[in-house]
């Protein structure tokens, strides 16, 4: 299969490294934590174009091609493929890809049907499929996730540590795949949070390489909130981080 390096404009993407604990002791990326990051780009994404409450009601069968190893990149991209009554169709593609060579492979592609229960949120008809739009390539990585209980505090909003998290490791993704060195962040500039992330919201963090140098790059990071059921988006925050070259011990 061939990769689709970069995603339509309508596509959805989230990008998250693998850690020691998503591996199993071959240090590959566990088929489950693979399996779930699909599942929930392919829930963002039909959630966004139908802004309607969905759950998995199946998936076709996922063969696994090359494996995430750790230390690596791991990219979801999902895309939808029909539109039925009350389901969608959604493509996803995982790839991995070695923050510092470059290199990206495929590890899977799957599809996943999604079905809307019949209430009040699941408006019908869906809107139709959208047709494909030309890549624009903006500098800016934009990547997407979403807000779980365990990660609100008792008013139901995205803990600031949490955020904190999610814009951290926006900078060090950013900065990974510009300098193809290994980074660790030096500075985070202040941060003020406009507005509170709601749990079941997806978030959306957009960041871009604001200044470079021999071993260390500023980069900038914004991060919003959208509303999956009428997709009202506010800006949370904005703040910027100088990531810093280590060199690895001989």
């Amino acid at each position: 299969m061939t990769l689709k390096t970069t995603p339509a404009a309508h596509a959805v993407q989230l990008i998250d490294a693998v850690f020691p604990g998503d591996t199993n002791h071959h240090g590959t990326l566990f088929g489950g934590v693979a399996l779930a990051h699909m599942d929930k780009i392919a829930f963002l994404v039909a959630a966004r174009h139908a802004r309607a409450p969905f759950v998995t009601a199946r998936t076709e069968r996922i063969d696994f091609e090359n494996p995430g190893r750790i230390g690596d990149l791991i990219e979801a991209t999902g895309l939808i493929t029909r539109v039925g009554t009350r389901s969608v169709d959604v493509e996803v593609e995982l790839v991995a890809e070695n923050p510092l060579t470059g290199e990206r492979r495929l590890c899977t592609r799957g599809l996943f049907v999604l079905v809307a229960p019949k209430g009040p949120d699941t408006k019908l008809p869906f809107p139709p499929l959208p047709e494909p739009a030309p890549s624009v390539e903006t500098g800016r990585l934009h990547m997407v996730d979403m807000v779980f209980p365990a990660q609100t505090n008792h008013y139901g909003s995205l803990f600031g540590g949490d955020a904190l998290k999610m814009m951290g490791r926006a900078a060090f993704i950013a900065s990974s795949r510009h300098m193809r060195r290994p980074m660790i962040m030096g500075t985070s500039d202040r941060i003020d949070f406009k507005s509170p992330i709601r749990e079941g919201e997806m978030i959306e963090l957009i960041s871009e390489v604001v200044m470079a140098g021999p071993d260390s790059v500023l980069i900038r990071v914004e991060l919003w909130a959208e509303n999956l059921m009428n997709g009202e988006r506010r800006h949370s925050a904005t703040s910027t981080f100088t990531m810093v070259v280590v060199e690895r011990a001989a």
